[in-house]
């Protein structure tokens, strides 16, 4: 029986929340938040251990993170090894788990019915976890392979430099992943047993009364409660002290200093860092979203915009971050360009004579009260988000704060207090700055090298009266506070639309635009989503018109940003960016508003001029961002070689990339009144939007755009309305491209083995979508847990514009991707046997889960607008395709399954169409010379040259240009 529902203070929960919470203690002392949702069509739970990185043993780095791997294998009620990921993965579920500085978090979701057998499985990870030899050993190279992914990855280098310089002893300098050589090559050295240090870890770490749990259920909360009291009172409690930290990371050795680093990426960034009291001892006179708010602004007068206009950065982001209990940093991260880089001196000094402004301002109650109400609207009409999210953040967070504000947590700032907020600016001085400066320019002038990731750094000493030079010598700025935000909505009232219409409408057609609308039926917030795709022939035709295009876009972005800021502070976010066949412009959130903004928008795109100072920072930012694709991760360059064989009619990056430096303003200004000459807009409007709003809306864009003396826009000839085209593999032939990673240093190869299975059809794809459905976790277990081929493993499905199919995803520094293709194909032979064991019953319960998955409801407009816009955008318009599938699926028969396994996905199918994209990283240069040069076996066919290739294919027929009908 638990302890209590004892009496706290009632749990604080937005206005617009239905659901109901209980605290509850275990007599183990285990903490609880039961969530009871009759609405939802998922469960979920997370555990939270208040133990994590800082508790390493010293030479053993990485244990806590390594225990997290090791308690998803198997437990004494449940030895069969991954039978809980089996479990999970068998009833529509996910399973992850993470591990911080002083917290380890274990979650999982799972379809309703299959939730109290998931949660008896899931509470053995903390009652009797078994942890054998043989799985030790093999998942110690999980975490390495994790490790290796890490390595040239800027943010966890740069992350690791900030740790390491800092007081040794500190646990915050610790290397927190692990590899091979802490967890097992250095262990072993010194006689030391890593399985024995596991247990002893965990035995001396995890006891429920550091625990937290937070369970999400769909019975009420009596029932959840009677759940939880059953499966969680026998976790053990050794009465474990709560860990602190005491201990600045940072001594007076640490600050005051300039650090050059050495970064993976091109670009160049500033990050200035302060220690500072962490705001969860404040979190109700919220200090740091204070100053965050105003260091971060990007409206007129703020740092950033002077900057900007000085053509110096091109991003900037303020607040605290690394927090602890105990400790904390506030933090300023700008993006420079390289006029930026060759100013850093000036840009700290502007930096310090805005804090200087905040002094001589004093605190601002008006800006408090401004932040404070759109904070307050924010909390009360959030969007539901996924449970298992939802779970995470709360139980996340149990520790830190009293159970009233278990939901609230920081994000109600409510009382005014100027000397807290004064407290944290004063820390914010010369005397105690970190200053990080990364740059490639830095390469061959730096004298030291971080252990963990191999960053080259150099340290130097800065003095206050150093700082206090730059401030004077900086530029004379206009830095002011920002003003008043109109864009604050004050109307939150539901409209009285009647309409009850389950699918998008096509409301109006003409020759400009057509314009879906979808009432809100489902969420009833005072929010809408709007989307505009303008389809531009003239966009796409060539690699310089899709990066003039990339451009057009990003400077529309900077035009707006000083004045639509404002919006997206008040909770209404845009964004305008290029497509394959154009461009689109988005907005969501509060909708009292939204067409003030639109209105700008559109007004923006109608005036567009090039300003040469903008085009030339966007241009080099464009550059960069092109440049550093080839830092990408090797599986994230074998999906764009997927795209680029299978898409037809798309460009590669190097081409693109080769035409960037030879642009000119003047090519810009050419090409966008030409882009503009002939456009069709698909339009989709949702949430609390009445029909007539909407027609209005898009009748104003074509007023201002097509109509007139002298219009902008002319409508597209009936031959311009563009398709999305996909190469259709031949029948019989397993096609693959073997080419070279794009960094030499990265030692990751990656295989995309993709099967091409059929053109949208609701039978085969839920024949589709059940096969990969249960082959998902055996795929997982077999090539990751056992075979430990690498830490990225997966087994999804695919879609290119309404062409289904299924794809292993697979990065590995021990297997190359020829080997690993081998692989993959093995674990299809040995699913077969599987597919033909299989019980009738089991066969009807897959079935169901995939059911209960499709019938999952959508949170959030924004999660409604993704699925519904699909349909457009591929042109299918299938808006009742969960129902149809469904159906389907209930008429599928097991022999049906089987059949379509044969002929579609069994290895040497004589109809069966593969295509692997093979991507060697350095440490197998010597396997691709010989997949490059070796002849291709029967019945396969080396793709040498990519666009050689799609040009002899035959095409499938698009799904997009049929007529629709109002």
């Amino acid at each position: 029986m638990a302890v209590g529902k004892e009496e706290v203070e009632e749990i604080v929960k937005a206005r617009t929340d239905k659901r109901e919470y209980r605290r509850i203690v275990l007599p183990n002392s285990l903490e609880v938040l039961l969530i009871s949702d009759p609405d939802t069509d998922k469960c979920a739970a997370s555990m939270d251990v208040s133990v994590g990185a800082f508790s390493d043993p010293d030479g053993l780095e990485g244990l806590a993170h390594f225990l997290e791997h090791m308690l998803f294998y198997a437990s004494e009620k449940y030895p069969l090894e991954d039978s809980y990921s089996k479990y999970i993965a068998e009833h529509g579920g996910r399973t992850n788990a993470y591990t911080s500085s002083e917290h380890t978090n274990y979650h999982f979701d799972i379809n309703v019915d299959a939730f109290e057998e998931a949660l008896d499985r899931f509470a053995q990870f903390f009652i009797k976890p078994l942890m054998s030899a043989d799985a030790t050993m093999r998942e110690i190279k999980a975490v390495d392979s994790e490790n290796q992914k890490n390595l040239l990855s800027d943010g966890w280098r740069m992350n690791q430099l900030q740790k390491h310089l800092s007081v040794a002893d500190h646990p915050y300098h610790k290397f927190s992943t692990g590899n091979w050589d802490t967890l097992e090559v250095r262990p072993k050295a010194k006689g030391l047993d890593t399985r024995s240090e596991l247990i002893t870890f965990y035995e001396e770490y995890y006891s429920a009364n550091v625990m937290h749990l937070v369970i999400y259920g769909k019975e009420n909360l009596d029932k959840i409660q009677g759940l939880v009291e059953d499966k969680f009172k026998v976790i053990r409690n050794i009465d474990r002290n709560c860990l602190r930290f005491a201990g600045e990371p940072c001594t007076s050795e640490h600050l005051q200093i300039l650090v050059r680093a050495v970064p993976i990426k091109e670009g160049h960034a500033l990050r200035v860092a302060w220690p500072i009291t962490p705001e969860i001892h404040h979190y109700k006179e919220g200090p740091c979203r204070y100053l965050s708010h105003l260091i971060g602004h990007e409206g007129e007068g703020s740092l950033y915009y002077i900057l900007k206009t000085l053509g110096w950065a091109t991003g900037l982001s303020a607040g605290e971050g690394d927090s602890t209990f105990d400790f904390s940093f506030f933090r300023v991260d700008i993006d420079l360009t390289d006029a930026g880089h060759e100013h850093m001196q000036d840009i700290v000094g502007l930096l310090f004579k805005y804090i200087s402004l905040l002094q001589q301002s004093g605190i601002c109650k008006w800006i408090f009260d401004e932040l404070s109400a759109v904070c307050e609207t924010k909390f009360h009409y959030q969007d539901k988000i996924q449970p298992i999210s939802y779970v995470v953040s709360i139980s996340a967070n149990m520790q830190k704060y009293p159970p009233k504000d278990w939901l609230v947590r920081s994000s109600l700032p409510s009382n005014f207090s100027t000397d807290i907020i004064q407290m944290v600016l004063n820390k914010l001085s010369p005397n105690n700055v970190r200053i990080f400066w990364e740059s490639k320019k830095f390469e061959g002038q730096t004298n030291m090298v971080e252990p963990w990731y191999g960053t080259a750094y150099s340290i130097e000493k800065i003095t206050g009266p150093m700082i206090q030079e730059w401030i004077e010598s900086s530029p004379n700025e206009n830095l002011h506070l920002p003003a008043p935000n109109v864009f604050i909505p004050t109307d939150l009232s539901l409209k009285n639309d009647h309409e009850k219409a389950k699918y998008p409408v096509l409301l109006r057609k003409s020759p400009y635009s057509t314009l879906w609308h979808k009432p809100d039926t489902m969420f009833f917030t005072p929010k809408a989503y709007v989307k505009i795709v303008f389809t531009c022939p003239h966009a796409s035709d060539s690699p310089e018109a899709e990066v003039l295009t990339n451009i057009f876009t990003q400077l529309l972005m900077d035009y707006l940003n000083e004045f639509a800021y404002y919006a997206q502070v008040a909770g209404l976010n845009y964004g305008i960016s290029h497509t394959d066949s154009g461009f689109q412009v988005i907005l969501a959130g509060y909708n009292h508003k939204l067409r003030i903004l639109l209105e700008t928008v559109v007004e923006k795109i109608a005036s567009f001029e090039v300003k040469a100072d903008r085009f030339s920072v966007i241009k080099e930012m464009v550059t960069k961002e092109y440049q550093n694709f080839k830092f990408r991760q090797p599986y994230e360059q074998a999906m764009y070689y997927c795209s680029l064989i299978l898409q037809d009619h798309t460009w590669p990056w190097m081409e693109e990339l080769d035409v960037l430096p030879h642009l000119k303003v003047e090519d810009l200004a050419k090409f966008v009144p030409m882009m503009l000459s002939r456009a069709f807009l698909e339009c989709y409007t949702a949430g609390n939007l009445e029909r007539n709003e909407a027609e209005s809306m898009i009748q104003h864009i074509e007023d201002v755009l097509f109509k007139g003396s002298n219009p902008i826009c002319q409508p597209l000839f009936p031959s311009q309305h563009l398709t999305n085209r996909v190469v259709k593999l031949e029948k019989g032939k397993s096609y693959f491209y073997p080419v070279e990673g794009l960094n030499p240093s990265d030692e990751n190869s990656a295989l995309i083995h993709y099967i091409q299975v059929h053109r949208d059809d609701f039978m085969l794809n839920v024949k589709l979508h059940l096969f990969a459905l249960i082959a998902k976790q055996p795929a997982f277990h077999q090539l990751r847990s056992v075979e430990q081929l690498g830490y990225i493993t997966a087994l999804l499905q695919r879609n290119d514009c309404g062409i289904r199919g299924a794809q292993f995803i697979i990065q590995s520094t021990v297997k190359n991707p020829a080997h690993i293709d081998l692989r993959a194909e093995e674990f299809l032979k040995a699913f077969e046997s599987k597919l033909y064991e299989m019980t009738n019953e089991e066969f009807k319960s897959n079935v169901n889960v995939l059911i209960d998955m499709k019938l999952e409801k959508h949170k959030n407009l924004r999660e409604e607008a993704a699925f519904y816009w699909r349909e457009i955008s591929d042109g299918t318009l299938k808006f009742d395709r969960i129902e149809s599938e469904i159906a389907a699926l209930r008429q599928l028969t097991q022999q049906e399954l089987i059949d379509f396994f044969n002929e579609h996905i069994k290895v040497g199918a004589p109809h069966k169409r593969t295509l692997s994209v093979r991507v060697y990283g350095n440490s197998h240069s010597a396997e691709y010379k010989i997949d490059k040069s070796s002849p291709a076996q029967a019945s396969s066919v080396k793709i040498d040259d990519i666009f050689s290739f799609r040009r002899s294919q035959p095409l499938y027929g698009s799904f997009k240009g049929n007529h629709v009908k109002l």
